[in-house]
């Protein structure tokens, strides 16, 4: 099962467009917000590449958070969902877009209506709970789950590069009360 599981992971991976990452990369500056916001499972993931953010020295919030300030227009919006329909992400990302934001979309459909609302969007064709995607062997969104994140690590890394942060850096930024 290990094989099957590493063999979807790296089917998805190669369909992941690198130009789709480099394309989001201007919208991330340090003198910017960005607001990060995903439900469920996408939310755990919106969770981690905040944390990566704020290792790399970016000023970031996940929406729901009770530290969240109010978004303002030249903030950055990055907005998860698998589907590219949930309601809730769907709804705050068209707020974000009518105040001004600047929005980056991951999701597995480019038709979608979230899709629709970005200013660049990259593709993660994992499959979701609503059949989105490649097939998986594995429950519900996970195949997405597995391979966004993978994806947001890889743009971290290229912010990273891009910003000459190193690893002693980010260490830095850690928390350092364990």
């Amino acid at each position: 099962m290990i094989q099957s599981v590493m063999n979807e992971i790296n089917e998805v991976m190669k369909l992941v467009s690198e130009e789709e990452i480099e394309a989001a990369l201007p919208f991330f500056k340090k003198e910017k917000r960005i607001f990060i916001t995903g439900a469920g499972r996408s939310g755990f993931q919106a969770k981690g590449f905040a944390m990566r953010l704020m290792h790399i020295g970016y000023q970031d919030y996940v929406m729901g958070e009770t530290i969240t300030p109010s978004i303002q227009k030249g903030d950055t919006w990055v907005a998860i969902s698998g589907s590219g329909t949930t309601k809730g992400i769907l709804a705050d990302t068209e707020t974000a877009r009518n105040l001004g934001l600047d929005v980056i979309v991951l999701t597995s459909d480019v038709s979608s209506p979230l899709a629709k609302l970005a200013d660049r969007v990259i593709i993660i064709p994992g499959a979701t709970k609503t059949g989105a995607g490649l097939k998986s062997i594995q429950l519900l969104s996970t195949l997405f789950d597995q391979t966004v994140h993978i994806t947001l690590d890889i743009l971290t890394l290229k912010l990273a590069q891009r910003d000459e942060t190193s690893n002693a850096d980010a260490l830095q930024e850690h928390v350092n009360v364990e």
